[in-house]
């Protein structure tokens, strides 16, 4: 009678994420970012944070940092492509582009890209519960494991001045954010950035979210923020670049095949 032979146990295997290669050239690096940034678009359609003219997200131009990528004025979110991102610089001149661009979106977001070397992106747009929230003056709790990403990492521009036109404006908004990551703009908003323009997306849409979760509860009694070692603890497993921008992958690869037109 001939012996079975037992069958041999897998091998266990490891898997993790993988960070992104270096770009080898700029064109190449200027093309990922333009692409993550009219998928940003798309997403925030999406997701409703579009209204009339208002919202803008910027990415830096690789090869030329006093540079940023912008979408143009009066252009659905749904239907920013790649090629009708405009470049511009520091002083609001289209360099790249054939329309006009958000003139707050502009003071906002050069004053951002110039004292903050390391920003490579910024968003901002009038999401509803971003506007809900931001009318509170108060900072995001600790509420939730999610919210936590945003503990000590924000701050409040206070008080609302109107829409934000003037250099002093975006200069004072600038100085506010400091070297933090995300923005409550009083009465206005909510505003993000990151070392990546997939950071910058993920921020936004999850402080959106986190501000959501917080109107709820605040709604529902009384609230049981989380301690703050604990949350501290957390914010630096969920709320870091690299988290950001992994977070932001099944986002890209979803809208990239429900709309592939958008890399045109």
């Amino acid at each position: 009678m001939n012996a079975i032979s037992p069958v041999a146990a897998p091998q266990a295997r490891v898997f993790r994420l993988e960070p992104r290669p270096e770009a080898m050239t700029y064109e190449e690096e200027r093309l990922h970012r333009k692409q993550r940034l009219a998928a940003t678009f798309r997403l925030f359609a999406r997701y409703g944070f579009d209204q009339g003219l208002a919202g803008h997200v910027t990415a830096r131009d690789p090869e030329f940092p006093d540079r940023y990528w912008i979408n143009p004025l009066g252009v659905h979110f749904s239907q920013i492509t790649t090629s009708n991102l405009q470049l511009v610089d520091h002083e609001g001149n289209i360099l790249i582009g054939n329309r006009p661009i958000n003139t707050a979106g502009f003071t906002i977001h050069s004053a951002l890209h110039k004292v903050r070397p390391d920003v490579i992106a910024a968003a901002h747009t009038h999401s509803t519960y971003g506007k809900a929230f931001s009318a509170l003056g108060a900072p995001l709790l600790p509420l939730t494991q999610d919210s936590c990403a945003f503990y000590e990492n924000h701050t409040i521009f206070d008080p609302f001045s109107g829409v934000v036109l003037e250099d002093s404006e975006g200069e004072r908004l600038a100085e506010t954010l400091g070297n933090k990551s995300a923005l409550i703009l009083q009465n206005h908003g909510l505003l993000t950035v990151g070392h990546s323009v997939e950071t910058a997306a993920w921020r936004f849409i999850s402080m959106d979210n986190a501000a959501h979760a917080q109107l709820i509860a605040q709604a529902a009694g009384p609230l049981k923020p989380i301690a703050p070692d604990i949350a501290r603890k957390t914010a630096a497993q969920v709320g870091t670049e690299q988290g950001g921008y992994f977070s932001f992958q099944p986002l890209w690869d979803w809208i990239v095949a429900q709309e592939p037109d958008l890399l045109d």
